[in-house]
Parts: C-alpha cells; structure tokens; sequence
C-alpha cells in the first residue's frame, strides 16, 4: 500500500504511519494568484517568458497590472488583457498607438516605431514561409504602407483601428504582441538587470516601465540614459532606489507623460513596492493595490 494513497492507508501504528506520511515527498501547489494568473496567458507564451526571462505567470502579471494603471488607469488583476486589440492614435506625434504595450506606427516624433515589427511578427505567427510587414498588415485586414520606416495609414484611424480591435482574442497576434514587446523592451530590461548581477522581479519590472515609456535605448531620458546617471552600486536595492528616484524627475515631464504627474505616480508606484519589500513580484496583491491606488489626471 503507497504512503501516498493517504485517503486509503489504514494506521496499525499510528505513530509510525504519521511519521511516514510526514517524510512522504510534498507535491507543490501553485497559489491561487499564480494559478489565476496562468489564466491571463497562454500557455506558449509563459513558456516564452520563462525561458527568456525566469518570471512566472504571477510575476508577469503582476508587471502588466502596474503597466496598465499608468497606461489605462486599470490595475486589476486581469483587466490589462482586455487591451490587446487597443488602438488609438493619441495625438503625440508617434502615429496609432497599439496593444498592451503600445507599439506605434510612427510619426516626427518616431522615426523608428515597433509597430511595423508587430505586423511581420503577426504573418509570422499566421504561418507564413517569408513572414514580411505587407504579409501582416494583408492578415490584419488593415489598409496602410511603408514610407521608409513610417507605417502610412491609408484609411481613416477609425477604420484601421476597429480592425486591430477585432484582434483582440487572435491567438497569433497576442503571440506576435509579447514577441514584439520582449524585442523592444523585455530583452533589453532583462539584460540590463542581469549586466548588474540583479535578479529581483521588481528590478526587471521597473526597468521594463521605464523603457516601455521612456524608451530603452538613446539619450535624454530613456532607460540606457538614466541607468548611467544613477550611480554604480552593487546592491540592487541601493541602485534601484536611485534609478528610481531619478525616474521620478524624468518621467515626471511633459516629454514622456501629460501631465508630468502621472509620470511621477508612474515611477513612484515601483519605489513604493521596494519600500514593501516586493522583490519577487509573488503575493504582493495588496501591495499592489496599495501602490497603484493614485489618481490619473
């Protein structure tokens, strides 16, 4: 009879069936937040992720929880899922912003936008044999061109737009999504962290914000900018603390958020998780309610 078939087993020796029971192997259960978290991703892409990144379904969650309260003032447990169909064009001169991390299409004040990536990613995952940005954009059923490396839309943003709404459960666009998202963000946020001997869940979190809002790469302001200028300390929660600080001042600006203090309470809200202690991003929901819980002006 197996020690394990412990609904069945029958104690003669209760002492001694007890202590066996006790040195039995225990099968790990997920938390409920990790097994509900697992719920918000396919399980293709937390393989992605994990392999790229080592954060789990809970984790990464938790990063787009925070993500999307600064994005579209909703840090619910799932409600950044809803926003993969998101498109918009908001005006700030970087064409149609689109999905959960709001690739563009471009504009004068983006000359090297990631959304044309997102649509050859979207053939690729379609099938394609040569995936190609004209392969995608024909998949999405979307009208527009490349001019250079701007994605001219030609049809009305509205049109455009409610075809990229309609991808919103499209299996091979949500996969196109968060490989376009770790290529222009994720992998340099990633590797950043790892540059510093750092593997806290927070740090790769924070670092993913503030590149996805700041850009990862260039001078004045992106997240290669401030991670020269915040000091070169060993310990994570030292440096993290002044990078943050840093971001505080930089994001709060009309050059990367309307109005600046938004980008405050943006960079603000990863400060606060360390003042919590919230390095591995697993059980936090509190923390995270707690910190995400200012207002978008």
């Amino acid at each position: 009879m197996g020690i394990s078939n412990r609904s069945k087993l029958t104690c003669v020796v209760p002492l001694l069936c007890a202590a066996l029971i006790a040195l039995a192997p225990q099968v790990a259960s997920a938390s409920s937040d990790e097994a509900n978290a697992e719920k918000n991703f396919s399980p293709a892409t937390l393989t992605f992720l994990q392999a790229k990144t080592g954060m789990d379904a809970e984790q990464w969650n938790n990063v787009m929880r925070l993500v999307n309260k600064s994005e579209q003032d909703d840090p619910s447990f799932s409600g950044w899922v809803k926003y993969y169909g998101y498109c918009q064009n908001i005006g700030d001169g970087r064409g149609i912003t689109m999905a959960i991390q709001g690739a563009t299409t471009g504009g004068p004040n983006d000359g090297g936008p990631d959304g044309p990536g997102l649509f050859l990613l979207f053939n690729k995952y379609n099938g394609a044999a040569k995936p190609s940005i004209a392969g995608g954009l024909s998949d999405a059923g979307v009208k527009a061109k490349m001019s250079g490396n701007i994605l001219v839309i030609q049809e009305s943003d509205s049109a455009f737009c409610k075809r990229i709404n309609a991808l919103e459960n499209n299996a091979a666009w949500r996969a196109a999504v968060w490989e376009s998202f770790y290529d222009n963000y994720i992998g340099y946020a990633v590797q950043q962290a790892r540059d510093r001997n750092f593997n806290d869940a927070l740090t790769i979190g924070a670092f993913t914000d503030a590149a996805l809002n700041q850009g990862a790469t260039g001078s004045g302001g992106s997240l290669q900018d401030m991670l020269s200028k915040s000091g070169h300390s060993s310990n994570e929660l030292t440096f993290m603390t002044s990078f943050l600080k840093l971001r505080e001042k930089v994001a709060g600006t009309n050059d990367f958020n309307n109005p600046p203090i938004n980008g405050y309470n943006r960079a603000k809200m990863w400060l606060d998780l360390y003042t919590y202690s919230a390095y591995t991003l697993k059980n936090v929901d509190g923390e995270i309610q707690s910190v995400s819980s200012w207002t978008m002006h």
